[in-house]
């Protein structure tokens, strides 16, 4: 099993939309896609707000295969076109990194 974090950069001018956009679409075509999503969270900094959230895979062949069938995705692809019209851009930076569960971890 492997996980992997996902963390974007979100802006508080249009942070609502952000949240309706991943809330009401992204993670039910996610689903859709094969997607498991453990958790999400938002962090705050000083200087920054992340939308944060870990996806659970079997292996990386799954997981690549199914980020590529997403992004190919004709509804997502639409809904971002449309959100970023009515928004401008809701994600900043992203970071992506893909989490192997130490020997001594506690089992999830």
């Amino acid at each position: 099993m492997l996980h992997q974090l996902r963390i974007y950069e979100i802006f508080e001018r249009n942070k609502a939309a952000f949240h309706a956009r991943f809330r009401d679409h992204a993670a039910r075509i996610m689903a859709r896609h094969g997607f498991e999503i453990v958790a999400m969270w938002e962090t705050r900094s000083a200087t920054r707000t992340e939308f944060a959230y870990i996806l659970a895979w079997p292996d990386a062949e799954t997981k690549a295969a199914r980020w590529s069938s997403f992004m190919a995705d004709p509804e997502w692809t639409e809904i971002k076109r449309v959100t970023a019209i009515e928004h401008g851009d809701l994600v900043g930076a992203i970071e992506d990194r893909l989490m192997v569960l130490t020997d001594y971890s506690p089992r999830l």
